[in-house]
Formats: structure tokens, C-alpha cells, sequence
């Protein structure tokens, strides 16, 4: 791959996750401090994510494979997206936000496997060469929430009491025309379907791969992951509006911890891949939640502050190991006819029903626990979602038999 093209293609990762880090994680704070939304709704709200997963397949499977190149809809996407991230800029109240955000993640979720297609089709061998690519994703994540924090300032309790942290949407409304642009200067990326080939929906939803559920192993896995994404959407909804509430400082920055955490457990998984076997490895990754949540419920701003810091920390094991050593397990059994049909219906079952189910979850049980205006009883919160990932630990522990499964790095 041509110096020019990693450039591109890594400035192209850099941007998408600098813009899906630079509103996503503030969300709920922002919609508790702004717009006074409710539990119900920040989970609505997050649950757009979902929503867009879900109908991602069709625009990726129906259009973008057929009809045009990758990187043109990528830019008509964001640019798409820049309109609607600026109107929800000036949104105030939940009821005129919520079309908006809905539109923008049915837009942008199909962005993530544009980007994906773009830097595959440039590489010769994408094993070796994505991971360096990929990387500066997490990097622009990353830098979003340490600019939030470190250098605008927008989440200190000063700046929240006077809504700053609207801001967050114009700063990544001008990052996704900046992207918008730029991907017209991508590599051309034609359609992968051949015009005149007939494409099922079957195929795009990976639903192909439903027969893998015969195999009980993998049934006990599907229906682990699905029941997993309910701790984990209690993150993404709730932390950092937790952090915040308690007084932490810069707590969007410090949760950018649990990004550079990812790139380290990442590196570590093939080792504990090899050495400890897959059930082992999903174990540890469920330990590690029900551990996060503990820490969370017992930890607070001042002498066990700590206890938070370690907890976001291990964001990068509850993820790698858990859903990145779930994708390796489900490539493994799935075999090269339903490789890809085996990931859509993953993909499918934890960012689409499972996430889905955890939002509204999460949003419930934070409701039911509002002690005072904007004041919660985030103890008994944070029980919740480790009382379910033990419970999930539990279930594969017991009913999932342990299989040799290869590991390729």
C-alpha cells in the first residue's frame, strides 16, 4: 500500500470515530443537563444506535454494493449527517432532538463498514496492514474527549450549568463536513456486486447463518452476547452522566482510558487466546464486567476515586476479550460459505436486539432510582448491570463445553 493511501485512509479513521466519540459519550449528560430528559429517553436516544444497526445491512446490502462507490456514499452520508448533527446543535427539547438523532445514526452506522470496505480494498494483506489503520480511530476517539475535557472544558460543572455541552454537536458537525469532503478524495471503491446479480435478504441480514445454531456451543454463545449487551449498554448510557453527577473532574476525558485500554488488552488477546483457550478468555471478559460494575457502585469522587479509574479501565478487557474473541470463535465455526453471514447476524444480535433491549433497560432502572432532581442512587444502579453479567457468567459457565478453538494473528 502506497504511502499517500495510509495517509488517507488513516486521516479517514481518524475522522469517523473522532466524530462518533466526540458527541456519543457526553450524550446523556447532555440530554439530562439540557433538554431535562428523562431515563426513558436517554435510553430512546442511545437506542438509535441500535436502530441504525439494524437498518445499516440493508443500505450497505441494497445500495452501496450495487449501485455506487463506497467512498461517494460515505461523503454523501456525512455531509447528510453534518446538517443533522447541526440541527441537533440547536435542539431544545427532547421532542425536536430525537427525529434528528434518529436520522443521523441510520446514517452514520452504515458509515462503519464503508470505511472498513474502503481500507480492504487498498490492501494487499489486511491482517498485517488494517490494525495500523484502524488504530487511529481509537486515536481520534480518544482526542475528542480529551479536547472535551482538557481544552474546551465542556463538561466541568461550570460549563454544564450554562448547556456548553451542546457544543459537542457543532464541533462534530464542521468534523463531518471536513469528512463529507474529504471522502471524495478516496480511493475509488466501485460496488462489490456485480450489476444484474440478485441480492437476498437473507444474505444482508446474515440470517444464512441461523443453522450455526444447531451447534449447542454456539446457541450458549448468541444468547450470551445478546444478554452481555445489557451491562454494556449501562456504560455507554450511563457513565459518563454518572461521573459527572458525582463531581469527578474532566470525566470525558478520564474515560478515554477505556480507549487506550482496548489497544492494550487488544494486543494481549492472541497471547491469552493461545495460552488459556476461548472459554477462558470469555470468562475473564465477564469477570472483568461484573468487577467494573462493583467498582462503580462503591467507588466516588474522592478517596476511592480510584476505584472508577480502574473500573473505566477495564473497558479494553470486557470488550477484546469478550466480543473480539466472540467475532474469532464465530469465524471459526461459521466456515468460508458463512463467514460473513455468521458476523452480520452477530452484529445483528448484539448492536441491533441486544443493545436494543439493554437501552431500555438501563433506562428503567436509572428512572426507578432518581432520588432527586438530577440526583440518583447509583449504588443500586450499578448492581444491576453486574448482577446480569454475573448472571450471563454463570449460564456460559456452566452450559457452554469447552472447545479448542485456533487463533490466528
Amino acid at each position: 500500500m502506497k504511502l499517500k493511501v495510509k495517509i488517507q485512509l488513516s486521516l479517514m479513521m481518524f475522522l469517523e470515530f473522532f466524530i462518533w466519540g466526540g458527541w456519543f459519550v457526553t450524550l446523556g449528560t447532555f440530554l439530562g443537563n439540557n433538554l431535562n430528559a428523562s431515563g426513558a429517553e436517554i435510553g430512546m436516544a442511545f437506542s438509535t444506535q441500535s436502530w441504525g444497526a439494524i437498518i445499516a445491512p440493508f443500505i450497505i446490502g441494497l445500495i452501496a454494493d450495487r449501485y455506487f462507490n463506497a467512498e461517494r456514499i460515505l461523503g454523501v452520508l456525512h455531509l447528510a449527517g453534518a446538517f443533522l448533527m447541526y440541527q441537533m446543535y440547536g435542539a431544545e427539547d427532547f421532542a425536536t432532538f430525537y427525529p434528528y438523532i434518529l436520522g443521523y445514526m441510520i446514517l452514520y452506522m452504515p458509515t462503519l463498514a464503508l470505511v472498513n470496505s474502503i481500507s480492504f480494498k487498498q490492501m494487499k494483506d489486511p491482517a498485517k496492514e488494517f490494525s495500523l489503520v484502524r488504530v487511529f480511530g481509537t486515536i481520534g476517539w480518544i482526542l475528542a474527549g480529551l479536547l472535551i475535557s482538557f481544552v474546551f472544558f465542556w463538561d466541568s460543572p461550570e460549563s454544564r450549568e450554562v448547556g456548553m455541552l451542546k457544543n459537542t454537536f457543532l464541533m462534530v458537525a464542521i468534523a463531518s463536513v471536513v469528512l463529507g469532503l474529504f471522502s471524495f478524495t478516496l480511493p475509488k471503491t466501485p460496488p462489490g456486486v456485480a450489476k444484474g446479480e440478485k441480492v437476498k435478504i437473507a444474505d444482508i441480514l446474515g440470517l444464512d447463518a441461523l443453522r450455526l445454531l444447531k451447534d449447542k456451543n454456539f446457541l450458549i454463545f448468541f444468547i450470551s452476547s445478546i444478554f452481555i449487551c445489557i451491562p454494556l449498554a449501562f456504560y455507554y448510557q450511563n457513565a459518563n452522566p454518572f461521573l459527572s453527577e458525582i463531581g469527578v473532574n474532566n470525566p470525558t476525558g478520564k474515560m478515554t482510558i477505556g480507549q487506550a485500554s482496548e489497544v492494550f488488552f487488544m494486543l494481549l488477546l492472541p497471547y491469552f487466546f493461545k495460552k488459556f483457550g476461548f472459554k477462558k478468555t470469555i470468562l475473564a471478559g465477564m469477570v472483568a464486567w461484573t468487577l467494573r460494575y462493583m467498582l462503580f457502585a462503591y467507588g466516588n469522587a474522592g478517596e476511592f476515586a480510584f476505584m472508577l479509574i480502574i473500573g473505566i479501565g477495564l473497558h479494553g478487557i470486557c470488550y477484546d476479550f469478550f466480543f473480539v474473541s466472540g467475532q474469532i470463535y464465530t469465524d471459526s465455526k461459521a466456515g468460508e460459505k458463512y463467514k460473513s453471514a455468521a458476523q452480520g447476524l452477530i452484529t445483528l444480535a448484539t448492536y441491533g436486539i441486544g443493545m436494543l433491549i439493554g437501552f431500555w433497560v438501563a433506562g428503567k432502572i436509572t428512572d426507578t432510582y432518581l432520588v432527586a432532581e438530577n440526583l440518583h442512587d447509583w449504588k443500586t444502579i450499578w448492581t444491576y448491570p453486574a448482577i446480569f453479567a454475573l448472571g450471563v457468567l454463570a449460564l456460559f459457565m456452566v452450559f457452554f463445553k469447552n472447545e479448542k478453538i485456533e487463533y490466528k494473528d
